[in-house]
């Protein structure tokens, strides 16, 4: 049962909350209408959303940032193809300077070989006049055509001397060497050394200093019995 009220009697709320009081809250309305919590409520949100605008401006907002992200990455793209195209250039022209320096080249080696060449010739040009003027020359004597041929096997030697051909130093009776001879055939010569060379097919020759033409020889081969005799005597 509620007690009358006292206006005595202490309100234990108002040192807590200090409240007046007389304090009080006016709900009511001059026209005596009542309050409608649900229709305030609509009318605050409604407020609110008037305050950040309506949907369509917020789609627009949202527009307008997708706007601005695309564009960034838009202009990233186009700085990125840029590059590359930078790139595909440098790459072409580094390509065509390749291409031109190996034309080049090739150029600058054949006019060398072909210089080489003509510098050989011209060198041995004079070795075939005087083989022509030794066909068209009469000689009383053998040993008078022998001795003009020798000539003409000197200058030739030094024709290939001053291009750097030079013969393998290989004579009879040195021992066989595979890095500088082929051996055609065997034969056995008592008076030799086994295994040493018995005879001289070609000469072998030597272009500054590296092996241009091994010799073709004939390798001696004598039985153990043979050559034993051979040294007795």
């Amino acid at each position: 049962m509620a007690h009358p009220s006292d206006p005595n009697r202490p309100n234990p709320h108002e040192d807590a909350l200090d409240i007046p009081a007389d304090a009080t809250v006016d709900l009511s309305f001059d026209d005596g209408s009542t309050l409608d919590l649900q229709k305030f409520a609509d009318e605050a949100a409604e407020q609110v959303g008037s305050d950040l605008g309506s949907e369509d401006d917020v789609n627009g907002l949202i527009n307008k940032e997708l706007e601005r992200t695309l564009e960034e990455a838009r202009t990233r793209i186009q700085d990125l193809e840029k590059r590359e195209q930078e790139y595909m250039d440098k790459h072409h022209r580094l390509l065509a300077d390749f291409s031109n320096y190996r034309n080049r080249t090739t150029r600058e080696i054949q006019m060398a070989v072909d210089l080489e060449v003509k510098k050989l010739l011209t060198e041995i040009l004079p070795v075939m006049d005087n083989f022509e003027r030794s066909l068209e020359s009469t000689y009383p004597s053998l040993e008078t055509f022998q001795g003009g041929v020798a000539l003409i096997q000197k200058q030739f030697q030094d024709v290939l001397r001053k291009i750097g051909v030079t013969p393998v130093e290989l004579k009879v009776g040195d021992p066989f060497d595979a890095q500088h001879a082929e051996a055609l055939t065997t034969m056995a010569n008592p008076a030799l050394p086994d295994g040493s060379v018995a005879a001289v097919y070609e000469k072998g020759y030597n272009l500054n200093g590296a092996l241009l033409r091994p010799a073709r020889v004939v390798v001696n081969s004598v039985e153990d019995g043979a050559q034993g005799s051979a040294s007795a005597q």
